[in-house]
C-alpha cells in the first residue's frame, strides 16, 4: 500500500531535485519520503523515460546510486524495484557520486538511458530525495512535476517481463576518466603517470560519497594522501555538515592541511556535485575565491570568453575577471541550474562561456557537459597545482590580485503571510523605489534578481542584494562592504526601512 498520498507529492518537488524526510525520529519532521513512495518514483521515471525516448520501458538501461545516507539502502531498493517491475533493466552502482550517475548516460559500454542519485546533498541525516539524468543531463524544474504528475496518477503498463538487477563498480570507472584527464592535461615531462608526485593532498570526504577520490584518484597520480579524514561514508555526519560552504567544515579541512604540512586540502559535499579547497597556508579557496581561481583557469584556455555566477558574487570578483583577467563576468539568478541554463543559452546565443559557477561550490564546464561535477572542477586546480610546481609557482598566485571585502554577511528574513511571493515582491519592489531616491546609493545595472544595490557613502562602501529565496517564505539579504563596520551601517539603514512591514521576521537584522 503507498503510504504517500496523491495529495502530498507535489511536496516532494525541490526545484529540479526530489527530497524529503526519509527517517523518523526528528521533532516536527513528519516521515514524506518512504520506501513505498519511492517505489512508485521508480515506476514514474520508466514511465517517463519511455515517453521521452518512444520505446516500452522493457527497453530501458537505468542506472541507480546512492551517497552515505542512513535511509540510502533502503530506498534504493524500493526504486530499483519500481522500476524492475515495468521491466526496466537497474545497474546497481552502490555508494556513487552524483556526477557520475549523469556519467552513465554518456560512458561508452554503459550509455544508460537513465540514472538516478538518492542523495539530498548537506542536508541532515534524516532527509533524503532523488536526482534524474538521462543523456541530455540533468532533469529541469518541468521534468520533476511530470515525474511526480504521473506518480500521483499511478497508471502504468504492466510488464511482459520483469528487469534484472546488476551491480557494477562505475566508480572506478569514472576515477580511471579523472586520472586519464589529470595525465594528459598536466603532460609532465618526467613523471607523465604521477604528475602528483610530490604533493602532499589531504582529502575531506565529510563521511559522504567523496572518499574514492584519495585511494582512486590521487595515489595512482603519485600524491600522498596522508592525512585524509573523513573518507569513510557514515550517514550520520558524526564530524562536521559535508558542505563547503560550512564555517566548521572548512575550519576541519583547514586543520588537517596545517596539521599534516600538506600541499593542498580538498573538501566535498556529501554527493560530491561540489568542492572547495585550501591551500598550503591554509587560506580557504571557496566561494568568490573558488570562482576567481576558475575563472583564471578557464580564461587562460579560453580568452575573452564569459563567466557566468549566481548573483551574490563580490564586487572584487567582476574587477578580477574583467580586468586582470580580460574576461566577462554575468551574473545571473541564484540556483546551480539556472546559472548553467544560462551559460548554456548564451552560448547558442553566441556568447562563448565555458563555466557556470555559484558561490555554493556548484561549478559546470562546457568541456565537461555543463555538469556540476565537484571532482572534476577539483581535478582541474589539480591540473594547475601540477603545473605551477613545474613552474616553481604557487597555485593562489593566479588569485593574488582578487580584492576581497573586509565584511560580507547573509542574512535570512522570514516572510510570515501564506502569500509569501507576492508579499517579497513587493518589498522588493518598495526598496527599489527607495533605493531610487537614497542619497549614496544606486541600483545596479543588468541584475537578473531582486534588487542589489550599491552603496557608495564613505561609511558604506560597499552593496546590498535583496532576493526571494527560490523555494522557501525568506527573503535572503547579502551585505557586503570594503570598511569594517560598513556591513553594520548598511544594514541599520535597511532595518529602518523593512520594519514598517509587519510580515517580516527581522530578528536576525536586530543589533547588527
Amino acid at each position: 500500500m503507498i503510504t504517500v498520498p496523491a495529495t502530498n507529492w507535489k511536496e516532494l518537488q525541490n526545484g529540479s531535485d526530489i527530497r524529503g524526510v526519509a527517517l523518523a525520529g526528528v521533532a516536527d519532521e513528519p516521515v514524506n519520503l518512504t520506501a513505498d513512495g519511492v517505489h512508485r518514483l521508480g515506476q514514474a521515471f520508466a514511465t517517463w523515460l519511455a515517453q521521452q525516448q518512444g520505446k516500452p520501458t522493457e527497453a530501458l538501461t537505468v542506472a541507480i546510486g546512492r551517497d552515505s545516507r542512513l535511509s540510502g539502502p533502503n530506498l534504493m531498493s524500493a526504486v530499483a524495484a519500481g522500476m524492475t517491475g515495468l521491466g526496466t533493466q537497474v545497474y546497481d552502482f552502490a555508494m556513487a557520486s552524483t556526477p557520475a550517475m549523469f556519467m552513465s548516460t554518456v560512458t561508452p559500454g554503459f550509455n544508460c538511458d537513465g540514472a538516478i542519485m538518492l542523495t539530498a546533498s548537506h542536508l541532515p541525516f534524516n532527509r533524503n530525495g532523488l536526482k534524474f539524468f538521462t543523456a541530455q543531463g540533468g532533469l529541469g524544474k518541468a521534468d520533476i512535476t511530470q515525474i511526480l504528475t504521473l506518480a500521483a496518477e499511478a497508471i502504468f503498463t504492466p510488464a511482459t517481463r520483469l528487469g534484472t538487477v546488476t551491480t557494477h563498480d562505475f566508480m572506478a570507472v569514472y576515477a580511471a576518466q579523472l586520472v586519464q584527464t589529470i595525465r594528459t592535461a598536466v603532460n609532465h615531462p618526467d613523471s607523465f603517470d604521477q604528475p602528483l608526485q610530490g604533493l602532499k593532498i589531504v582529502v575531506d570526504a565529510g563521511n559522504g560519497a567523496g572518499g574514492f577520490y584519495a585511494a582512486q584518484v590521487l595515489e595512482p597520480l603519485g600524491a600522498d594522501t596522508t592525512g585524509s579524514q573523513f573518507l569513510d561514508p557514515d550517514g550520520n555526519f558524526p564530524n562536521h555538515v559535508p558542505n563547503p560552504e560550512n564555517p566548521d567544515a572548512m575550519a576541519a579541512i583547514r586543520d588537517a592541511v596545517l596539521a599534516n604540512q600538506a600541499d593542498f586540502g580538498i573538501i566535498f559535499d556529501t554527493d560530491v556535485d561540489r568542492s572547495a579547497a585550501v591551500d598550503s597556508q591554509g587560506n580557504a579557496i571557496n566561494r568568490n575565491r573558488l570562482i576567481a581561481l576558475m575563472a583564471a583557469i578557464v580564461l587562460k584556455e579560453h580568452p575573452g570568453s564569459t563567466i557566468v555566477t549566481d548573483s551574490i558574487t563580490s564586487d572584487g570578483l567582476t574587477t578580477f575577471i574583467e580586468q586582470h583577467c580580460q574576461g566577462i563576468h554575468h551574473r545571473f539568478r541564484r540556483g546551480y541550474k539556472n546559472v548553467i541554463n544560462e551559460a548554456v543559452r548564451l552560448n547558442q546565443t553566441g556568447q562563448e562561456s565555458w563555466l557556470a559557477i555559484e558561490t555554493s561550490g556548484h561549478g559546470a564546464m562546457q568541456e565537461n557537459y555543463f555538469l556540476d561535477d565537484g571532482a572534476y572542477l577539483i581535478s582541474k586546480v589539480l591540473i594547475e597545482l601540477a603545473r605551477a610546481k613545474l613552474a616553481g609557482q604557487t597555485l593562489t598566485d593566479l588569485i593574488a590580485p582578487l580584492q576581497e571585502p573586509a565584511e560580507s554577511q547573509e542574512f535570512r528574513l522570514k516572510i510570515k503571510v501564506d502569500d509569501f511571493r507576492s508579499y517579497g515582491q513587493e518589498v522588493i519592489a518598495a526598496l527599489q523605489d527607495l533605493a531610487e531616491s537614497q542619497p549614496g546609493w544606486a541600483i545596479t545595472p543588468k541584475n537578473h534578481e531582486g534588487v542589489r544595490i550599491a552603496c557608495q557613502s564613505p561609511q558604506e562602501q560597499g552593496w546590498f542584494l535583496l532576493r526571494l529565496s527560490l523555494h522557501d517564505p525568506v527573503l535572503p539579504l547579502n551585505v557586503e562592504s570594503e570598511v569594517v563596520g560598513g556591513v553594520a551601517q548598511i544594514a541599520q539603514q535597511l532595518f529602518s526601512f523593512l520594519q514598517t512591514y509587519d510580515g517580516l521576521d527581522l530578528s536576525s537584522l536586530r543589533g547588527v
